[in-house]
Order: C-alpha cells, then structure tokens, then sequence
C-alpha cells in the first residue's frame, strides 16, 4: 500500500474526472475542477486571516459547500481538520477549540445559534464566510497568491473527531493520513465507489461516519449527494430524488421510516448498496430495507473512531434463507478487514470466543490528544493473556485498543452482543439487556424495543422495556421472554410513539431513560 495525504487522494480523483459532478449540497453543485479551483481559494483565504498556513482548522458549519471546500482548503495546507457540531452549546465548541489547539475556525451562516458567543470568546482566529463571503469560490477565476499544496506523510494528522468520554469531558481522537489511506484502500473497492456512483451523505460532518461517506465519495470520483436534516429522516423521497445509488446511514433510520410506513418494497430501485453502522443492525431492519431496495446490497459496518470509522462489512445474503441464525437476532458483523489485527478478551483478559473485542494495525489511531486518556484503553497480548497498559511506557504499533464493545464467534462470524458497560447486574447476575431485546422484536407488532435500567425505591436495579408499533398485551410480551431467566424478565412493558434518537441517529438510552423518570413519577 502506498500512503497518500488525504488531499493527495481527492487531488488525483479530481486530476482523472476533472468534469464529473462532485458535490451536490444544498443547492449548490461543483465538479471535481471547480471543487478543487474553491479549495484553492479557500486556503488562500486561510493564510490571509491567519497570516501563515494554520496547523489545525475547525469547521463550525453543517452540510454546506463552505463545509467541504473549507475541509479540503485545510487539508491541501498540511492542517489537521477539526469538525465540530453548530448544534451543541457555545461552550463545548470553546473547549474543544482548546483542547485541539485550534488556530483558525471557519464559520458561516450554518454555525449555529450559539456562534456569536463562540466568536467572541474563542482563542484562534475566525475565518468569516457567512452572507455572500464565500460565493467568489464558485468561480474565482484565475488564482492568485494560491499557497503551495503542503505535503503530508504517514503519521502527520488528518482528522480529529471529538467524542465524550465517560465524564462527559469532550475526548479528541486524531486520525493519521497513513489510517486514511488504509482505510480508502479498503472501502473504495468493497463498497463498490467510483465514477458514475451518487452517493448519500446522511451523517453529520462532526460525528465519523461522515469520513466513510465524504472521502469514500471524494478519493474516488463519485458524486457526494449531501441530505439535510429532514431529507435523512425520508430515505426514499431523497434517494429517488437524487437516484441514489449508495446509501450509508445508521440501522435506526430504517425502523424510523418503517414506522411512517414510507418505507415500501421496491421503492428504491436505483440503490445498489447500502451499508448500516453506528449501531446493530436487527433482522427485522435488513429485511425492510432489502425489500425496498431489491437490486442493492445491503452491508452491516462496525468500526470504532479509534479504528478509522469502520474495520468491517459484512455482506448480508440475497437469500433469507442464507442468513445466520445468530442468538440476539442481529446481523453479524463478518469479519474485521485484512489489515486489522484482532482478539476477544474475556474478563480475566484472557483470549476467548466471546469477550471484548479488542483491535490494532493500519487503521489504528495513534492515541487521544490527551495522552492520560491512554491509560486502560490499550493492551498488549501475549500468549493468549492481556496486559493492560497504564500510561507509564510508550504506546507502540503492537497494542491494541480496546473497543469496549462485547463480541461472539457465531456461525463463523463475530455477532456484536453490545457495550461492555451496557451489561448490568441484577440481583447478582449478568445481564445483556441486548438479549432481552432480541426476545422481545420477534412479535411481529413489535417495530422498535430498548430495554433500560431503573432504580426502584428500595435500591434494586428493575428492568423496564419501551417498545414501538402495534400495543401488544403485557401477557404477550411477557411469553417472549419467558424463555429467560427469571431476573431477566423487564418488571414492566411500556408502548410508546417512538424512540427517541441522538443528533446522529442513534437510539438515545440516556434521553429515553430520563423521559420515562419524569413520566413515572
């Protein structure tokens, strides 16, 4: 494999396609020439409000044309690329903007209601591209005092995505352009990109699965369809609309669509594949979606930030028949890719075919920004047992990084069981609240289940199950489950209208858990 900077990849896909249709994002449509010419433009406009080529560039913006071009003017100046939320508060923004080192942040009329605040108080310098600032970048005409493209190797920083931690404490996650190239040259063939493609963009540029979908698109020729908020919340319309024919989105959005019923079969013909991630992929989700889109191939993703978004894709069978008949009723999620070594710890950190999924190689980030996130979340295997690191030594390429994700060897297959912290005790035993969810989604009523803990007045732990679609009887429900053991069984079963889902989609348990207090008391 040979290692590109990331721009060095859109670059050349530019250099071979210089006419194809680019970037299609509200309204606004660029070529590969013109998105490239805009680049250039925006990184002279860069060093002009800096003063020299900034080393780490924030994106206060959603979704626009400003947001691309801005990500690609950063990264043809050698600068890491910081993309942060315009919907989260003025005060997480600051704080990432210093935990990053952030020298310059572009914004513009996306940036959010909070960006005046944000303006005033941040510590680097701010690119303004609201109003019509930025419209000379549709057609700069010949660039002048265009800044030299910096060149980039293999462990020099693409990206940095910002997660929260466990404290709620923003947790910066740099990505290399070496884990980049690795990466694109693993999902651009298996995904099947390239020139001719149009490819949705359903994820918010701030949180990862948006690297999949932006640069799978980019390094390759493709056409980057970006959908707004609410086109991502009606697959079909905007498929067939923009004739689609790679959607990538998490599994949630298929029951959400199902629920509207706007989901019916055949309806997206011209969609020919599909990959799931962010979260399991159920049966019940891969059979609506395959029915509706009959002549695509539906794949389910798993990768942590950690891993360079994905590490992998498994193809789930034409045929229902074919399919694994895993324990949780999730689709499997294959195999990890090549270039990613793999093992499953189990809680003696000793090697199993059940544990915590735990991963290394070529697409393994180099570890936090904050070096003492380091400490507990990297182990060195040897002979079958874990040695967990504790920050004292360096971090070297044999670690591996600790998912915090629980996997099974099914059928041949790892089946993501869920969160490690997501297994609870009650009265004494293991719990995996995922496999009380999987008993409950077999009534064919049953659209959408979260099991969720809460503590009752006396101090035990009682399980309650919220569920969408059709009311089925507590006497129903309780049969599904009654396969299980008797402290699995949720003390109450709860129908609701829906499920409520974070910024990106995900199911939101922590929100769900918070609402169903306040209704109880």
């Amino acid at each position: 494999m040979t290692t590109r900077s990331l721009y060095e990849w859109i670059r050349l896909a530019a250099q071979a396609n210089p006419d194809a249709m680019a970037l299609e994002a509200n309204g606004i449509e660029l070529t590969y020439g013109q998105l490239v010419t805009a680049a250039e433009w925006m990184s002279a406009r860069m060093v002009g409000a800096l003063g020299e080529a900034p080393s780490r560039v924030g994106l206060l913006s959603s979704r626009c044309a400003v947001s691309y071009v801005a990500y690609l003017a950063a990264l043809r100046l050698g600068a890491a690329v910081v993309p942060m939320n315009p919907g989260a508060p003025a005060v997480r923004n600051l704080t990432i903007t210093d935990e990053a080192g952030l020298d310059l942040t572009v914004v513009d009329d996306t940036s959010g209601a909070e960006v005046a605040e944000y303006r005033q108080k941040t510590s680097g310098e701010v690119l303004d591209m609201t109003g019509d600032r930025w419209r000379p970048m549709r057609d700069p005409g010949q660039g002048k005092g265009i800044p030299p493209q910096a060149e980039r190797g293999r462990d020099d920083l693409a990206y940095i995505i910002f997660t929260s931690g466990t404290t709620g404490k923003p947790k910066g996650v740099p990505v290399t352009h070496g884990c980049m190239s690795a990466f694109l040259d693993e999902v651009i063939p298996r995904f099947g990109f390239g020139p001719g493609c149009r490819v949705s963009q359903t994820f918010e540029m701030s949180f990862d699965g948006s690297v999949i979908e932006i640069f799978g698109a980019l390094a390759s020729g493709a056409t980057l369809c970006v959908a707004q908020h609410a086109d991502v919340f009606t697959p079909v319309k905007f498929v067939n609309e923009r004739q689609l024919t790679h959607w990538l989105s998490v599994p949630s959005l298929v029951s959400f669509a199902k629920r509207l019923r706007a989901l019916a079969p055949g309806s997206m013909p011209t969609l020919r594949s599909s990959q799931f991630g962010g979260e399991g992929l159920t049966f019940e989700q891969a059979e609506a979606w395959s029915a509706a889109a009959p002549n695509s191939k539906v794949q389910n993703c798993y990768g942590p930030s950690e891993a360079t978004v994905i590490v992998t894709g498994y193809v789930v069978p034409a045929d229902r028949a074919a399919w694994p008949d895993t324990s949780n009723r999730y689709i499997p999620l294959g195999h990890p890719f090549p270039g990613v070594d793999w093992v499953l710890l189990d809680d003696d950190r000793t090697s199993d075919d059940d544990g915590e999924l735990c991963l290394r190689g070529g697409q393994r980030f180099p570890g936090y920004l904050d070096p003492s996130e380091n400490a507990g979340r990297f182990v060195r295997v040897e002979s079958g047992r874990a040695e967990v690191y504790d920050g004292s030594g360096p971090l070297t390429a044999e670690h591996y990084y600790r998912t915090g994700d629980r996997c099974r060897i099914e059928h041949g297959e790892l089946i993501l069981l869920g969160r490690v912290d997501h297994q609870v005790k009650i009265r004494g035993h293991r719990v995996e609240l995922g496999e009380i969810e999987s008993a409950l989604r077999k009534h064919p009523a049953v659209i959408e289940v979260v099991v969720i803990t809460v503590t009752a007045a006396d101090g035990e732990v009682d399980l309650h199950a919220l569920y969408t679609g059709g009311e089925v009887t507590d006497a129903e429900l309780a049969e599904l489950v009654g396969g299980l053991p008797r402290y699995m069984h949720p003390r109450g079963f709860h129908h609701r209208d829906s499920i409520p889902l974070t910024a990106v989609g995900k199911v939101d348990r922590k929100k769900l858990t918070d609402e169903f207090a306040v209704h109880r008391d």
